[in-house]
């Protein structure tokens, strides 16, 4: 991004709050959009007392804790920071001070494409612009890759859309550095392509869920690079010499918003997380997303409907393991185009046209090391076999799930919501449901999901050995038949979606409407499910992943910004330590 300016004050940004019907003789419909209430004190267990008819003991909670994840309304996931103080800034314009912010969830990615259409598709937001060189925004390969594009408006609309906003920029820094005052989100080691997308190591975004091994102390992801981010708060070079040690919004009017983070063009000297940029509030780029804070979530009532899910390392129907193939690295040696494709220990492979490729072994990883045509961007199939299924009957796959709550449509491959009735039966809770003793009264409640993670709205609360929303209201029934209570306690649903008393979840107008895969999965349409990755079943036993190669026409640099002999080996697959001369330099070939 070019003459960037960074933000200050997160403008009110709320959405017209709707209120729910009055409780009376009728049973009350849910409209509420968002909603704002007093947060609970972080460290103190609440007691959550029970708004049914029916007599149950207070559930002792623990309350969320540092990093736990929570699945939001939109698709993404919500990862908590607690309340304490932190030190902010580095120097010139952002001195180092010390500020303490209350407790607040923020998303662990940036917003993407697939998320943010779904907030168009229910009009509370408008398209993006379609940037020149930026990823195409109606195309489902860039579904995971984060929306660009946008205006500082634009992003503020569809925060206000999850019950939220941009986060502050005292937010931003403390979610991407932590508590300690890293220099980088993922702690002072020198940059590197393995830990980051910058520098044009891709020349390109890339997935959001693609550099795990830069996450932030508290587990958010491309904190930097890839994309820059847009901020709250309007901006000023002084700021930092002014603002209150408690909770800082920025200033109350200005010319420029704040932006913050990093993208793929950015060179190292800019990555660390405390230095600050801003631009206009109309302005927009091909690497500038955002992402957003819930302050205070509510229990929104569940969607009537989700994707079905593979869950993450499932086997196929034949209980043969399938090879986890992945692509590590894409760059340009000299004029030379490189892919590599790491495959497991025992796997058979096949490659496509237009791709040379040769295996080697790197730290006793098999790796297969691909050259492609040097004129032109070229994508390539490389298909990654388990030989031990070669006896396997034809029809193969993994097999589709339902989260908790929710059955599988065999007509249409979707997940209904169908809660149950709390009742323990002589076989106990149905599968996706634990035993809850409630005041001496065994009870059903939700449980985690296939991949270990509560439904959406819920974190998992360590005290209560259960999912429970983030305002600590334990009774919310999620997947539990009670009308009456769930009008009561469910905060409504996101604007485009309407409550349905009779079935106690949100529905929408059209099918299409409904959350699609969340960041990191993509819907595989053989299977007529969500699963990890770009990955497409080909054949019993069988992956087939998507090899691409950059054109090199004009080669770059990724490797003189590299200062240490670490971090130069750590990119062995483009870089080559000089010893005598003690840099860091390019392969040749």
């Amino acid at each position: 991004m070019k003459n960037a300016r960074i933000v200050s004050f997160a403008s009110a940004f709320m959405l017209a709050v709707l209120l729910l019907t009055a409780c009376s003789a009728a049973t009350p419909t849910p409209l509420v959009i968002v909603v704002t209430a007093t947060p609970l004190p972080p460290t103190q267990a609440p007691l959550v007392e029970p708004t049914s008819t029916q007599a149950f003991a207070p559930v002792s909670l623990a309350g969320p804790q540092s990093g736990a994840k929570m699945k939001w309304i939109d698709g993404s996931t919500l990862l908590y920071v607690p309340q304490s103080e932190f030190e902010m800034g580095y120097g010139y314009n952002a001195p180092i001070h010390s500020v303490s912010l209350d407790a607040y969830w923020i998303q662990q990615t940036k917003v993407t494409n697939r998320m943010f259409a779904q907030c168009v598709a229910v009009g509370s937001c408008t398209p993006p612009t379609q940037e020149v060189g930026g990823p195409v925004y109606s195309n489902p390969e860039f579904a995971s890759h984060p929306v660009v594009g946008v205006t500082w408006d634009q992003a503020q609309a569809y925060c206000a859309w999850t019950q939220g906003s941009l986060p502050s920029e005292a937010q931003w820094e403390k979610a991407a550095r932590g508590l300690g005052g890293n220099t980088y989100p993922w702690g002072n080691d020198e940059p590197a392509c393995d830990l980051l997308n910058f520098g044009f190591c891709s020349g390109r975004t890339s997935e959001v869920t693609a550099f795990l091994s830069g996450a932030s102390p508290f587990g958010l992801l491309d904190m930097a690079g890839n994309v820059f981010e847009w901020a709250a708060d309007w901006y000023s070079d002084t700021y930092y010499n002014e603002a209150p040690a408690l909770n800082p919004t920025g200033p109350a009017f200005g010319e420029d918003r704040v932006i913050r983070g990093s993208s793929f063009e950015t060179n190292a000297d800019q990555l660390p997380s405390a230095v600050r940029h801003f631009g206009p509030q109309t302005y927009h780029s091909r690497d500038l997303g955002f992402r957003c804070v819930v302050p205070n979530p509510q229990p929104v009532a569940p969607y009537c409907q989700l994707s079905a899910l593979v869950p993450t390392g499932a086997p196929d129907v034949n209980g043969c393991e399938l090879p986890a193939a992945q692509v590590t690295a894409q760059y340009c040696s000299g004029k030379q185009s490189y892919a590599h494709l790491d495959i497991p220990e025992g796997a058979v492979y096949d490659v496509g046209k237009n791709l040379n490729c040769e295996e080697v072994v790197v730290e006793g990883q098999r790796r297969l090391v691909c050259t492609g045509p040097q004129t032109q961007e070229t994508t390539t199939e490389i298909t990654v076999c388990n030989p031990a299924c070669s006896g396997s009957p034809d029809v193969t796959g993994a097999k589709p799930s339902c989260g908790p709550g929710y059955t599988l449509d065999p007509a249409t491959g979707a997940c209904n919501y169908t809660p149950i009735l709390p009742q323990v039966n002589v076989a106990g809770c149905p599968v996706g449901y634990s035993v809850l003793n409630n005041g001496g009264q065994q009870t059903c409640v939700l449980a985690l999901d296939a991949n270990g993670q509560c439904s959406a709205g819920l974190y998992f609360d360590s005290l209560a050995g259960m999912c429970v929303p983030a305002n600590g209201a334990a009774q919310t029934p999620y997947g539990i038949d009670n009308p009456g209570l769930a009008s009561q306690t469910f905060a409504g649903c996101a604007a485009g979606y309407t409550y349905s008393d009779t079935f106690q979840c949100c529905q929408a107008a059209t099918a299409d409407k409904y959350p699609g895969c969340p960041p990191g999965t993509s819907f595989n349409t053989d299977l007529g499910a969500c699963s990890v990755g770009e990955v497409k079943l080909s054949g019993p036993g069988c992956v087939t992943v998507d090899v691409t190669t950059l054109q090199c026409d004009k080669p770059v640099d990724v490797c003189f910004r590299i200062v240490t002999e670490v971090a130069c080996i750590r990119n062995a697959y483009a870089c080559t330590w000089i010893e005598s001369q003690g840099k860091c330099q390019m392969k040749t070939k």
